[in-house]
């Protein structure tokens, strides 16, 4: 995390750095496949913790190896993956999920049924029902991209073929002739196919789309509630670095959410999830992510403008709005949180997304990503309610 300067610019956090190559690299997180899994812990409160680590990928068109490879440490294990709930409370369940979270009642439908059946055929496989969720938002808006809409039988009034996604650097990063909801490759719908209903098998059809999701997900006696195994699964289905950190990303929102016993603050959802599209694109020091010759954002300038998305109006450096803001003990979904010392200096703030990470800018040469908000060693000063 870059320090701030004594004197900067006005609307800005960081020393202004050297020019070099524009190289923007989004370092993997393995997650802590427990909290990861445990999107909906019937007990809320159980304590959750991640792990940074693995592979440090190049998001730039032009292929170069990384500079730095981040230690790699063995992820917790957790007993209890979250359940779907039993017949008499699916509905109530899936009714106030579904809108809590902005996820069409049918496909909550399908992702929750193909939760049930993986785990009774594949127990050991701990597959959580936010994991296909999360895939399913990240991909096509769970159906909705380019204007579609879930029959009652679950499949899409028009035939979703492939959804090109570009980097920020224009390097296309979505899995070639990929199709329906969940954009299956052709490779993983050949091996995988199966039907929720007995029936031919169809890839537009949220019931079989999360189903063979899923089987793919949990093939190879694949256990996902190993964080290190659930990133390698998912990235089966696409490898691309900005897909795995929106992935995870909205496993934490999703989860988090999802054990809550209240509806989420609306302003919050909407300054997380504009931070969540805004993964990929690189730290530019003084950014405000307007695009131009202003196409990234540093620290507080993703903050002041997640917020900004949300009609609430942040202070425009990380020390400005530590200092401007509520704090709070516990952080909660969409806290910002702060590093430096409180007596003189913030220098760095993200914005938490639950199961103790956080989407940030880090810092020169890396992208917005999604990171462990604490470490052995950092300088932690506290979180920051904007909400309160």
């Amino acid at each position: 995390m870059s320090e701030e300067p004594e004197v900067v610019p006005a609307g800005t956090d960081t020393p202004e750095p050297r020019r070099r190559k524009p190289v923007v690299v989004i370092a993997a997180v393995v997650v802590v496949a427990g909290a990861l899994v445990a999107g909906i812990l019937l007990a809320p409160k159980q304590q959750e913790t991640t792990n940074a680590a693995a592979t440090a990928t190049p998001a730039s068109p032009v292929p170069s190896k990384p500079t730095s490879k981040p230690p790699t440490t063995a992820p917790p294990q957790t007993p209890t993956p979250p359940k779907v709930p039993e017949a008499s409370e699916f509905d109530a369940w899936a009714s106030k999920t579904s809108q809590w979270l902005d996820v069409p009642l049918r496909a909550m439908v399908g992702y929750a049924k193909a939760t049930t059946k993986i785990g009774k055929d594949v127990p050991g496989c701990h597959l959580s029902w936010v994991t296909l969720a999360a895939v399913g938002k990240v991909t096509t808006d769970h159906g909705r991209a380019q204007g579609g809409q879930l029959g009652t039988t679950g499949v899409l009034d028009k035939p979703l073929g492939t959804i090109e996604v570009r980097d920020f650097y224009n390097k296309v990063v979505s899995t070639a002739n990929a199709a329906g909801p969940m954009q299956l490759s052709p490779a993983i719908w050949a091996k995988y196919q199966a039907s929720a209903s007995g029936a031919k098998p169809d890839v537009q059809n949220i019931d079989d789309a999360a189903l063979t999701t899923g089987r793919a997900l949990c093939a190879d006696g694949h256990d996902l509630s190993q964080g290190q195994v659930w990133w390698n699964s998912v990235g089966t289905l696409q490898p691309a670095p900005l897909f795995l950190h929106r992935t995870l990303a909205t496993v934490n929102v999703y989860g988090t959410v999802g054990q809550g016993s209240a509806a989420p603050n609306p302003a919050v959802l909407s300054a997380v999830n504009f931070a969540i599209d805004k993964i990929g694109l690189p730290y530019i020091w003084g950014g405000n992510g307007t695009g131009g010759h202003d196409p990234g954002f540093d620290c507080s300038g993703l903050t002041t403008a997640a917020y900004g998305s949300a009609g609430i109006k942040l202070m425009r450096t990380a020390d400005t709005q530590f200092r401007s803001v509520p704090h709070v003990t516990d952080p909660q979904l969409g806290d910002l949180i702060f590093y430096g010392e409180p007596a003189t200096k913030i220098h760095h703030v993200g914005l938490y997304i639950g199961n103790q990470q956080m989407i940030d800018a880090p810092q020169t040469g890396q992208a917005v990503q999604v990171h462990s908000y604490r470490r052995d060693g950092d300088d932690y000063a506290g979180a920051g309610r904007p909400t309160a």
